[in-house]
């Protein structure tokens, strides 16, 4: 399985409603400092992979959305309820999720 394939695995867990960072992702396939990678997966994935659950640390929407770029970002996720700051942030502390919860 390919670094791009883990990435696309934990991102199609992110439920609706719910985002994770660019950071997050990378924790949680095993390397926290490949949150630059997890960025070049989220350019090529497949349709199927909710991309646009991923934003930036602080809530940060990308400018890497066709067509319009963060406007684009953010209707995708206002139209599964996300919440967002006044200042166009997403409201991390409401909707962050940070992987499935895993048993010892």
């Amino acid at each position: 399985m390919t670094t791009f394939d883990l990435v696309y695995e934990a991102v199609r867990q992110i439920p609706r409603g719910k985002v994770s960072t660019y950071g997050e992702i990378a924790k949680l396939i095993g390397n926290p400092r490949l949150s630059r990678v997890v960025g070049y997966a989220m350019g090529a994935a497949p349709a199927d992979v909710p991309c646009h659950r991923v934003v930036k640390k602080g809530g940060v929407l990308s400018d890497a959305f066709q067509p319009l770029g963060k406007d684009t970002h953010r209707m995708l996720l206002e139209m599964e309820g996300v919440p967002f700051l006044p200042d166009g942030h997403v409201d991390i502390q409401l909707c962050f999720w940070s992987g499935p919860l895993r048993h010892r």
